[in-house]
This record gives structure tokens, C-alpha cells and sequence, in this order.
């Protein structure tokens, strides 16, 4: 961290489904993590990545692919999605240079002229531009800057890393003065491991209620990305008691296959790729006062002191 004044907001990425934008997160965090598990009653949606850019921490809010909703829980996505929006300091549109000006992307457009709060900073990223020739972009990104008043235009590949350098810096210039949200996150060689495993924590957290909330933990054993694009994920469901386990595994397995099923969907849509994901669920009844196991979270063992 420099000497330089702190800034710190919360920026939204919006866009279609798939058009990138777990990927560009991906590429904006780096190594500079954290995951905040969703807490009762807190305004914020769920924030899933934190970045650092010199002197600005750079807060990214969870919003999911907006869509034209057809279920209650179609519904309660684009809600929520909005909301994360209408409450961010700044806000990313994605759209991908090969679809171009979609009905989806379009509606977007609409939408956000109607509810976005006046004065909003909003910056297109028109995605994948090594899918088209640069004159198709210019002329997209023309057409895009007439359907709506964009603070800045930028021409990325958020899986190859063009463009996002030059975003991430105005996204930290464009954020408000003031002390940081979170601590400076130490433990930044492996983030991947770290998010998938507060997934399947959360998945198995929101499955079982209150009967063990605090009482498991899951780490991330093995990660192998293999050849066709997809990742194997080996995880490890550490509780404290036999009985926990019990509960855990369900009758017949079905509890944990059903945890594993959730938490690979959210795992698979946030990478961008298949995931296999494998669970076990092993006894380990003093976890809470192991140091590995705080380190595996993100966690100093000796705050707890």
C-alpha cells in the first residue's frame, strides 16, 4: 500500500449471462482476495471479490447475469442483481464484441436509464474483442455510446487479460476518499481454492439451517485443471463429532450429494468452466484449534487469541 490518500467503493459488473463476467473478476483480483460471507440483515448484496489498486480497495458486489425473468427465483436474481447495482459507487456494463447490441443488452440499456441513480458513473466493457475485427468494434462501441451515456469505453478480454489493467485503474480513480472495508488479504497464492471452499461452506451452511453452523469447516485438498478446459475439485467437509458427520452425509448420502450438486453450480458459473467436484466428509473434533485450518479460510490463527 502506498502513502497516497485511500479510496474505497463498491463497483457492480452487469451484463448478460455469460458475457465474462466472472472471468474479468478473476483477472481483477489477482491474488488480492477475500471472500465476506453474507450476513443477516446487511443491506449490500453478497460481495464476492475484494481487489487492490495502489491506494483504493475496489469492493465487487455479487450481482447475477441479468435476464428476462420467468420464475420466482428468475425474478428474485434480476431483483437482486439491480439492487447490487442501483448500490454501487460505480458500474461496469459487459457485453460481448461478437453479440453485439442484443434485445438482452438492450434492455439492460433501458432499465438502467430508468432506475440507476442520477449521476451514477456507468463504463462499458465490450468483452472478447479477439473475436472481431477492430472496425466492428469501433462501430459498436459507437452505437452503444449513443443508446446510453457512458462515463468511459473499454476494449478488453477478460480471459486474456487486454484491457482489464487500464479498467481497474479507472475503476480506482473513480472511487470516493475514505479508509479501506476490509484488511489487506495476506494469504493470496491460491484464491480459487479459498472461494470454491466458502461456497460449498455456504451451500452446506444454507442445507443444514442450525443444526451446525459453526461447526464445519471445508478446505480445498487438490485443484486440477485439466486439458479440456474443466477443473477437478477434491474438498474436505471437516466436523467435530461423528454424529455431525452423520448429518452431513444424509441418508444414504443424499445430503452431501445434494450439497456438492449445489455448490458445483455456483462453483462452475463463477470459474466460467465444468467443475467435478468431490466431496468427503472426515471427524476432526479440534479443528477450531488447529492453525492450518484458520490459514486455509484466510484467517490469522492468532486473532482468535
Amino acid at each position: 500500500m502506498t502513502d497516497a490518500p485511500t479510496r474505497a467503493g463498491f463497483v457492480a459488473l452487469i451484463g448478460e449471462p455469460n458475457a465474462g463476467k466472472s472471468t474479468l473478476l478473476n483477472r481483477m483480483v489477482g491474488a488480492k482476495i477475500s471472500i465476506v460471507t453474507h450476513k443477516v440483515q446487511t443491506t449490500r448484496t453478497r460481495i464476492r471479490g475484494v481487489a487492490i489498486e495502489g491506494p483504493a480497495q475496489i469492493v465487487f458486489v455479487d450481482t447475477p447475469g441479468l435476464f428476462r425473468p420467468r420464475r420466482r427465483l428468475d425474478r428474485a436474481m434480476v431483483k437482486a442483481a439491480w439492487g447490487g447495482a442501483s448500490d454501487a459507487d460505480v458500474i461496469v456494463l459487459m457485453i460481448e464484441a461478437h453479440r453485439g447490441l442484443t434485445e438482452g443488452v438492450q434492455a439492460i440499456i433501458d432499465r438502467m436509464r430508468d432506475q440507476l441513480p442520477q449521476g451514477q458513473p456507468v463504463a462499458l466493457a465490450i468483452n472478447k474483442i479477439d473475436r472481431v475485427k477492430a472496425e466492428v468494434l469501433l462501430a459498436l462501441a459507437e452505437k452503444l455510446n449513443e443508446a446510453f451515456s457512458f462515463a468511459k469505453t473499454f476494449m478488453i478480454s477478460a480471459e486474456k487479460g487486454y484491457g482489464v489493467k487500464d479498467l481497474r485503474e479507472w475503476l480506482a480513480e473513480q472511487l470516493p476518499a475514505g479508509p479501506w472495508f476490509y484488511p489487506e488479504d495476506q494469504i493470496a497464492d491460491l484464491p480459487m481454492r479459498m472461494i470454491a471452499a466458502e461456497m460449498t461452506r455456504e451451500k452446506l451452511t444454507l442445507r443444514l439451517h442450525e443444526e451446525l453452523p459453526y461447526q464445519l469447516t471445508v478446505e480445498t485438498e487438490k485443484w486440477e485443471d485439466k486439458p479440456d478446459g474443466s477443473t477437478r475439485i477434491d474438498q474436505i467437509v471437516y466436523v467435530m463429532r461423528d454424529g455431525h458427520k452423520g448429518i452431513v452425509l444424509g441418508n444414504k448420502g443424499e445430503t452431501i450429494k445434494a450439497i456438492g450438486s449445489a455448490a458445483r453450480a455456483d462453483i462452475s458459473e463463477f470459474l466460467d468452466r465444468t467443475v467435478h467436484l468431490f466431496l468427503q466428509v472426515k471427524v476432526r473434533p479440534n479443528w477450531l484449534d488447529e492453525p492450518e485450518r484458520y490459514s486455509e479460510m484466510g484467517l490469522d490463527f492468532k486473532d482468535g487469541d
